[in-house]
C-alpha cells in the first residue's frame, strides 16, 4: 500500500523544484578547499578555509581535505572519465565528476558530489561520502534512472531525494542518513493542477511542451489517449524547446529522449478551441507510433509533425 509522504518531505519536493537547473552538469562550479555545512537545503555554512578554486579550462579540480585525508578528481586519460578518489583510493568514475559541498548529518561530516555522464537534460547522480566515528572511508551512490538523481535537500540528519516526475509517474522519494543509509520516505505521483480546463492554457508560458500537462483537462484527454505509455512519450519530448502554432491555432512541438535524439523522438500538439491532443513517437523502426491514428489528424498538424520528424509518417 502506498505511504503518504510527511508534509515536512513534501516541502522539500517544492524546495528543490528551483534547483534542477543549478545541478546542470556542463556548469562551471566554485570548488571550496574546505567547507563545513550548516544543513539546510541548498545551503552552506562559511568555509573555514576562505580560498576557493574555480574549475578551469581542462576541468581540474582543487583537492578537498576531508576527515584527515584528501577528496581528488582527476583525469588520467586525454578525454578519458574522471576518478574521484580519497587518498588514493577510488570511490567513483565518469565523464562529469563534480565537488557540490560538505554537510553535517547527524552529527557526521559528509562530502556531496554529482557524478554523471552530462548531456542534456539529464541531472548527475550523487555520491555521498563520509567516514564513520573509528571506521574507514565510506561512499554511496543515489541513482534513480538511468538519468541520475534528483537534487539533494539536506536537513540535520537526513539528506533527502525527491525525485522529478513526468506525466503518468510514481516514484519514491527517498533519504539518506549514516545510521540508516538509503531507505524510501514514500511514494510521490503526478498530478496536474486541480481545477485547470482548456480556457487556461497559455502556451506562451511553457519552457517545453510537457508543461501542458499541468493542465488538469489537458493531462485527462492524454490518459485516455497513451493510457501507460504517458511517462515514455514525455520522455520523448524532453530535449526539446519552445512551441509553435499552426493556422489553425493549435499549438506544438517536438523533442527527444536524453541521450537518444534522432533515435527516439517525440511529437505533441495541442488544439485548445477543439479540445484534442496529438502525439507521436518514433521509436527503434523508425515509424512513428500515433495517437489517435495520424489519419485522423487535420492536415496542417499532420504537416507540422512531417516537418518535425520527417516526411514519411
Amino acid at each position: 500500500m502506498t505511504r503518504s509522504l510527511l508534509a515536512g518531505v513534501c516541502a522539500l519536493a517544492w524546495m528543490l523544484m528551483p534547483l534542477a537547473g543549478a545541478h546542470a552538469q556542463t556548469d562551471r562550479v566554485l570548488v571550496p578547499a574546505d567547507d563545513a555545512s550548516g544543513g539546510a537545503a541548498g545551503q552552506s555554512a562559511p568555509s573555514t578555509n576562505n580560498n576557493v578554486a574555480l574549475a578551469d579550462d581542462d576541468d581540474s579540480q582543487a583537492p578537498v581535505p576531508f576527515e584527515g585525508g584528501t577528496l581528488t578528481i582527476t583525469q588520467p586519460e586525454q578525454d578519458g572519465e574522471k576518478v574521484l578518489a580519497y587518498d588514493g583510493k577510488q570511490l567513483a568514475t565518469n565523464y562529469d565528476v563534480f565537488f557540490d559541498k560538505i554537510v553535517e548529518v547527524g552529527g557526521v561530516k559528509v562530502a556531496l558530489f554529482d557524478v554523471g555522464d552530462g548531456g542534456n537534460q539529464c541531472g548527475p547522480a550523487t555520491v555521498i561520502v563520509w567516514k564513520p566515528e573509528g571506521g574507514t572511508i565510506q561512499s554511496t551512490t543515489v541513482e534513480q534512472d538511468q538519468c541520475g538523481a534528483p537534487p539533494s535537500a539536506v536537513s540535520d540528519n537526513a539528506i533527502y531525494f525527491v525525485p522529478y516526475l513526468l506525466p503518468g509517474d510514481e516514484k519514491p522519494a527517498l533519504q539518506w542518513s549514516p545510521t540508516d543509509g538509503l531507505t524510501i520516505s514514500g511514494n510521490l505521483t503526478y498530478m496536474p493542477e486541480p481545477g485547470t480546463d482548456w480556457k487556461d492554457i497559455d502556451p506562451e508560458k511553457y519552457q517545453n511542451i510537457t508543461d501542458a500537462f499541468h493542465n488538469e483537462a489537458v493531462y485527462k484527454e492524454a490518459e485516455k489517449l497513451l493510457g501507460k505509455d504517458m511517462p515514455d512519450m514525455a520522455t520523448s519530448l524532453l530535449v526539446g524547446g519552445g512551441t509553435e502554432k499552426t493556422a489553425s491555432g493549435a499549438f506544438f512541438a517536438s523533442g527527444c529522449v536524453p541521450h537518444d535524439c534522432g533515435g527516439n523522438d517525440g511529437f505533441m500538439a495541442v488544439d485548445p478551441a477543439q479540445h484534442k491532443l496529438y502525439f507521436a513517437r518514433r521509436g527503434d523502426n523508425g515509424k512513428p507510433n500515433a495517437w489517435p491514428d495520424v489519419a485522423t489528424w487535420p492536415a496542417d498538424v499532420k504537416a507540422a509533425l512531417d516537418k518535425a520528424l520527417g516526411a514519411a509518417n
